[in-house]
């Protein structure tokens, strides 16, 4: 498969010109956690695409007798980010050379918390993603569809495993599953066959805490080699996301709630394992979480919780029980929230180009 990505077009008169668009940010129902070679994952995942949480990317390509780039984040230069994208490009030259003759201005913000356990990686490795599929769009026009979207997965997932996610409408799917047809290690596929409760599922994000995550996710995922529990681990993941499926056609919301809480906290039991071991989720997150628990059981509500890698609560439920679930947010959540605050997100339709 990977040598169907490899651009194999001129490197003489490439054009010049400016890119945009705005990738989602995903949450996994099932996790991924552990990679193997190449930005392989150990186990297969699937996440809802959202709405509100998204990275926005002004990408401008001008020639060069070399790559360079420089990045900028709420238009201020920001070199500290610059290493991973510079690993990011020397990853994507095997498979976009054109890229090696240009100068790029990387223009990026976000509508989020950078680095505080939302996918902040997604959306903006998925957005640069795109960006560079549109340049060889420009290059070559037959270039489009969903070969195109495929690419900028593929090459996504050379950034940031879980941004080969978010490039799809409502769910996608990542790592081969014998279940799921058309999965694949090297690049998310969308995923449709749900009961239309889910379609317009909702995901309201309490900020515990807006800081930086002191163990990133790469080093995390890495700590999964040689853990004692991996490959429990990794059969509980493909079991789970075998019972998913077979849940988000059904629409059974009690089963729903059961895998994906049961998700969020093995993937913290497992950093909680690892050695070194090391923990992400704070007080408030397990105030909020019993408290969660405690609301569900007295109003037979829907609502779930689940957490990415970090400390902030995802509560997910059905566009239904928006008014009863926003209202218990603000009389005994916010408490919790670092300065109150929380964001509203829902399923989306995935990235949206915003100029040529």
């Amino acid at each position: 498969m990977t040598n169907n990505y490899i651009y194999t077009g001129s490197a003489e008169n490439l054009p010049e010109g400016t890119v945009s668009w705005e990738s989602p940010s995903n949450i996994a129902l099932v996790k991924y956690w552990g990679k193997k070679r190449e930005q392989l994952p150990a186990n297969p995942s699937i996440s809802f695409t959202l709405n509100n949480c998204k990275t926005t990317t002004n990408l401008t390509y001008s020639n060069s007798d070399k790559l360079s780039f420089e990045v900028y984040v709420d238009g201020k230069r920001e070199e500290g980010f610059e290493p991973k994208i510079k690993t990011f490009f020397e990853r994507i030259s095997e498979y976009a050379s054109f890229i090696n003759a240009y100068k790029f201005r990387i223009e990026t913000s976000n509508s989020f918390p950078h680095s505080s356990g939302i996918a902040s990686s997604a959306s903006g490795l998925s957005a640069l993603a795109l960006c560079i599929c549109s340049i060889e769009q420009n290059i070559d026009s037959e270039f489009e569809g969903e070969f195109f979207l495929n690419k900028a997965s593929f090459l996504a997932r050379l950034g940031s495993g879980s941004a080969c996610r978010s490039l799809f409408p409502k769910m996608a799917s990542w790592g081969k599953h014998k279940d799921f047809s058309n999965s694949s290690d090297f690049i998310g596929t969308p995923y449709s066959y749900i009961h239309p409760i889910f379609s317009t599922y909702q995901d309201t994000i309490l900020l515990v805490d807006k800081g930086q995550k002191q163990v990133s996710s790469t080093v995390g995922h890495g700590l999964m080699h040689n853990h004692p529990f991996a490959e429990a681990r990794f059969e509980q993941a493909n079991s789970n996301l075998r019972n998913l499926k077979h849940v988000l056609k059904s629409g059974d919301l009690k089963e729903f709630n059961k895998i994906v809480e049961s998700e969020a906290l093995t993937l913290h039991a497992m950093m909680m394992s690892s050695d070194p071991y090391f923990l992400l989720v704070r007080p408030n997150t397990i105030a909020i979480i019993e408290k969660v628990w405690a609301f569900r059981m007295e109003y037979q509500l829907n609502l779930t919780i689940t957490l990415d890698a970090g400390a902030n609560v995802h509560l997910l439920y059905p566009e239904a029980e928006k008014h009863a679930v926003l209202d218990f947010i603000k009389s005994e959540l916010v408490v919790f929230c670092e300065n109150g605050a929380y964001i509203c997100d829902n399923v989306g339709s995935g990235p949206k180009q915003l100029s040529l």
